[in-house]
């Protein structure tokens, strides 16, 4: 059963919001980029620009299917899958279903060896079981998770996907295993309690049916823990809450699934604001 706990905590994680990240003034202003998806393009909101105390980001990751020498600004960007429609609908959400100071906007973020990604308490990446981080995003991914930051990572599917997955997770953490997240972890009961968990299928599903792709059949939600018994990654793994974000406006995709990808993201955006 999804049930509510008491809005309190809701305003202590708006209170956490405000300690941690209101004095960050270096952040850089919103950019807009290119879309991998034309379906995926979403009006700018006139508040962009505006200051708030809190904001998701996408991490920006190379692949086999960028440039040449695995730049993020080349070729098919696979971090832009869902980008950024499914963002902004569930920023629109964030800021109605919570008290957080929340931007409407995403941002992206690269792993460039700046102090930018310090900049954000939480990033989000989609499809990465076709990440290929390099030894140096490793090692930067990894110190941002060692301060305190929080990965978040969706939409990759079946056997050959995880491995790919692992090849770079293993390298950002080598001495720290790859868990499946018990029931009774705080993550799944911070807002809403999250027992009754179910596979979330992308918008193939509204074309083919097909709850899984490739042998994904299962919803695996695992994570990784620092060393005080906090999650600081958080895997969801044959699911896509990506495209239940985007698609949660769409009459043809069932509710129960958009409605599940939503407290997903509160539970875990106030978890890690709170622990």
């Amino acid at each position: 059963m999804m049930r509510a706990r008491p809005a309190v905590l809701l305003v202590i994680a708006s209170l956490a919001t405000w300690g941690t990240w209101s004095a960050l003034h270096a952040q850089k202003r919103f950019q807009d980029y290119e879309t991998a998806e034309g379906h995926a393009e979403f009006p700018i909101p006139s508040d962009a620009y505006d200051p708030h105390e809190w904001t998701r980001a996408r991490l920006m990751y190379p692949s086999p299917f960028t440039g040449p020498h695995g730049d993020v600004g080349a070729g098919y960007k696979r971090w832009t899958i869902d980008y950024p429609r499914s963002d902004r609908l569930l920023l629109q959400g964030i800021r109605r279903l919570t008290r957080i100071d929340s931007r409407s906007v995403e941002q992206s973020v690269p792993l460039d060896g700046t102090d930018e990604v310090y900049n954000w308490p939480l990033l989000y990446a989609v499809e990465v079981g076709y990440w290929k981080l390099t030894d140096e995003m490793c090692a930067q991914l990894r110190e941002f998770l060692l301060r305190g930051g929080f990965f978040m990572c969706d939409d990759f599917h079946g056997t050959i996907e995880w491995e790919n997955f692992m090849a770079s997770m293993s390298r950002v953490f080598p001495d720290r295993p790859v868990v499946d997240l018990d029931n009774k972890d705080p993550i799944f009961h911070v807002v809403y309690d999250l027992d009754d968990r179910f596979q979330v299928p992308g918008a193939q599903w509204t074309q083919t049916g097909r709850m899984a792709e490739y042998d994904g059949f299962e919803a695996k939600w695992r994570g990784i823990y620092d060393d005080h018994g906090r999650v600081m990654v958080a895997i969801c793994h044959n699911m896509d809450l990506g495209d239940a974000w985007e698609w949660s406006n769409e009459p043809i995709y069932p509710e129960k699934w958009s409605s599940l990808a939503y407290r997903i993201a509160v539970n875990y955006f106030i978890y890690d604001l709170t622990h």
